[in-house]
């Protein structure tokens, strides 16, 4: 299929979001996606490291030794699930994990956790403290820990917690003082009902605060991971609405799916029109990202029915409510896995349809995205697409450039370089490398481990970890490579990502920071 790719798309991108990298340094890491709101996983650093060694512990620690590491410039404990994916800016690293290493004797037990470490030391700096839902795990799963990656604009940071809440906070904790409208740090860390903790300088200074369940009704599933989107002064977040412990109900059909919020205040702005509540399939755990089309922006957001959708960031006031409408959406289910001998094929079945998972990833004018499932429902078929969207409406007929059907269920974002490969991994284990203008396949690697993290690219090179703790790395180029493979001592969920010079990749019980050794 013949598209267009307008000419103006790329200066575009690149105005709308001067005001964030007007405030931090041009190779921080801010976001999900770095510097690109596309959510491209990829970065223009040189010189990082083609191999690593993770070293050893000391006797009767969880302390790496360095001395028995190689292009290792500091380690930093975590808890014991880490899933989120660091964010590097204003000279600190930001990463969620859970509680099973606490750093203040107050905090017992399960919580989820944002650690802030200082980017030059790796030295602990502040927490922020989120207790867990009372209404248990079928909303906030036991031990998961802090899913979403923060986004970091001048001296805020913006968050999914996995309290179904949508937060900004000072990026220096509470060490310069309690500042922004919310005031109860105390009470929010302890939980509600319980006795108050004190708060000290190693705290989170929480803004503003937007709770989703009690303001929207939305009822999560297992677990809130959205890493938020900020464009025009505005906070853009999947709600993480799904379905009930039945896995048949969906409370809040009604509810939305997606959602805007100012930026200053935390206010609502406007919900998605798209009335996705009464089609999701389980939950919604994926996160928007930017596209520039003919000069128009649009807001990505993959749906829990399986469609990927494109909204106006601009509300637009209908009766009592304001509304992001639809640009167009397109549904990323072939037929086929939707229906078999003209009978429906009942989710989760390994043959049958996904939603999606993956953050839609906009790159010279089209879009691509995977759809995937709960990690819980095992390996299956999967589809990745290539999407026009410069046309209106349902383009699932019309707008989809090409597809691959040789992936399996994904929850992986793609990475895309400057020559056009393009790399993704599937949740079954296998790296794939496909020309991103036609979709044609370049290789395959079977990492022979379950893939959760998405890969990274940088200086000619695709990083990319696994759950059994294989970290490979591979060239990035047409013809199959393996660079080297590392074996980490504990499993790789989260994708590796990179900040001024420096590679790190998150296990799922410490925080790497990798640097080529001069």
């Amino acid at each position: 299929m013949k598209t267009k790719t307008p000419v103006t798309w790329a200066a575009a991108l690149l105005g709308c979001h001067l005001a964030l990298t007007s405030t931090i340094r041009a190779e921080d890491w801010p976001q999900w996606g770095g510097n690109d709101p596309g959510r491209n996983m990829m970065s223009r650093a040189k010189g990082i490291p083609d191999s690593f060694e993770p070293g050893k512990m000391k006797a009767g620690t969880e302390e790496v030794d360095l001395a028995t590491t190689k292009n290792v410039k500091w380690v930093a404990k975590l808890g014991s699930q880490s899933y989120g994916n660091p964010t590097v800016a204003a000279g600190k690293v930001f990463v969620g994990t859970n509680n099973d290493s606490p750093r203040d004797p107050q905090h017992k037990g399960d919580r989820s956790v944002l650690m802030t470490f200082d980017e030059k030391t790796g030295n602990f700096l502040w927490q922020f403290v989120v207790p867990k839902l009372a209404s248990g795990k079928v909303n906030d799963w036991e031990s998961l820990g802090l899913l979403s990656s923060p986004t970091v604009e001048g001296d805020r940071l913006y968050l999914t917690t996995s309290r179904c809440e949508i937060v900004c906070l000072d990026v220096n904790g509470m060490a310069n003082g309690n500042d922004g409208t919310f005031k109860d740090e105390a009470q929010y860390v302890a939980g509600p009902g319980k006795p108050k903790v004190t708060i000290g300088p190693k705290d989170a200074d929480i803004l503003w605060r937007y709770d989703m369940m009690d303001e929207l009704g939305v009822f999560p599933h297992n677990a809130s991971n959205c890493s938020v989107l900020l464009v025009d002064g505005k906070v853009f977040a999947c709600t993480s609405n799904g379905q009930d412990w039945t896995h048949v109900n969906i409370p809040s059909p009604n509810s939305p799916s997606f959602i805007a919020l100012d930026q200053a205040t935390g206010a609502f702005v406007g919900e998605d029109d798209a009335k996705i509540g009464a089609r999701i399939f389980h939950g919604q755990w994926t996160s928007p990202s930017l596209a520039v089309v003919n000069g128009q922006k649009q807001i990505l957001f993959g749906g829990g029915d399986g469609f990927c959708y494109a909204f106006d960031p601009t509300p637009v006031k209908e009766g009592d409510g304001s509304f992001l409408k639809k640009i167009w959406w397109a549904d990323c289910n072939p037929p086929d896995y939707r229906v078999k001998d003209g009978k429906p094929i009942k989710y989760p079945h390994a043959s049958g349809p996904s939603e999606i998972n993956a953050t839609p990833v906009f790159w010279r004018g089209k879009v691509y995205v995977a759809i995937g499932q709960d990690p819980e429902h095992g390996e299956g078929i999967g589809n990745l697409v290539c999407l026009d969207p410069t046309q209106k409406g349902d383009i699932t007929k019309t707008g989809i450039v090409w597809q691959y059907k040789g992936i399996h269920r994904s929850i992986s974002t793609v990475a895309i370089s400057d020559d056009g490969l393009l790399f993704v991994g599937d949740f079954s284990g296998f790296v794939h490398c496909l020309d991103a203008a036609t979709g044609k396949l370049h290789w395959v690697h079977d990492m022979k481990s379950h893939i959760w993290g998405s890969p990274m690219l940088a200086d000619g090179k695709v990083y990319v970890g696994s759950e059994d703790g294989t970290f490979a790395i591979f060239a990035a180029s047409k013809d199959k490579k393996v660079i080297s493979q590392v074996d980490m001592p504990a499993p790789v969920y989260s994708t590796p990502i990179i900040a001024n010079g420096v590679l790190y990749v998150a296990t799922t019980t410490h925080l790497y920071a990798i640097e080529q050794k001069k």
